[in-house]
């Protein structure tokens, strides 16, 4: 390469450690997204499949084979996890993912009513079989979760033995991290990592543009990121390396 950029993790068979970006996959065809891949799988490192659409998709074995095929690790997402846990069926959750050979559970309780003992063990009982992601923060826009909550939570959750903590923004980016506006709750973020939380151990929904650079601004070219997607991949990265003109003058200016 001619000019300098930033450094990137690299990509390899196994999902780097950091630098990650996870896709949202919210039901495109098998065809397309061969396509797709083509293009950028080298910039994806999770898909995850986005609500339930993982039981209503015809084809969602041969999908999760064409993510596999192009290094891309797959999760069937939070809220599908939520429906089996209200209906006391995790065993079963458990049987499903296997049979679709998933790499990674998502635990969350944004939507659903969960105590924190129940939520910890789901974590410790699927990370003996999968890679676990929890995830912190409420779908509600009318809920908002106290810093020193989310502080506690993720502490407890990677404890348990979840691989990251995902901070939640939804595919509108306007809960969790955010405002109803999109606008990025600096404080929020700012208290967590104040705490002692590496952003290594994080993954920030951050389906917005805005979102994306001040992520980047503030912890660099290799934050995690997620609900990514896939017609942004590329544009991501050419973020996370100054090449374009919202991060040009962060990474290059002399």
């Amino acid at each position: 390469m001619v000019i300098a950029l930033p450094k990137r993790t690299k990509k390899t068979k196994r999902t780097r450690q950091k630098g990650i970006t996870c896709v949202l996959d919210k039901g495109i065809g098998k065809e397309t997204l061969k396509d797709y891949l083509l293009n950028c799988a080298q910039y994806i490192d999770v898909a995850k499949i986005g609500w339930g659409t993982a039981l209503v998709n015809n084809v969602i074995k041969e999908k999760i084979n064409v993510y596999r095929e192009h290094n891309v690790a797959v999760s069937l997402g939070g809220t599908l996890f939520e429906v089996f846990y209200i209906q006391s069926k995790l065993d079963e959750y458990m049987r499903f993912l296997k049979s679709l050979h998933v790499d990674i559970v998502e635990v969350s309780d944004g939507t659903i009513s969960m105590t924190r003992a129940a939520k910890l063990r789901s974590i410790e009982k699927f990370r003996k079989h999968f890679k676990v992601y929890s995830e912190v923060g409420s779908k509600d826009v009318e809920f908002v979760t106290p810093p020193a909550k989310w502080v506690k939570w993720i502490k407890e959750e990677l404890k348990a033995g979840a691989d990251y903590v995902i901070l939640e923004g939804r595919e509108t980016g306007t809960v969790g991290l955010y405002r109803e506006t999109g606008e990025i709750r600096m404080g929020l973020v700012n208290e967590i990592i104040d705490a002692g939380i590496s952003p290594d151990k994080l993954i920030f929904e951050a389906p917005r543009r805005h979102q994306q650079v001040w992520f980047i601004q503030r912890f660099g070219a290799n934050v995690n990121m997620a609900n990514i997607l896939i017609d942004d991949v590329i544009s991501l990265e050419t973020l996370r390396l100054g090449l374009r003109a919202d991060t040009l003058n962060f990474f290059h200016e002399r």
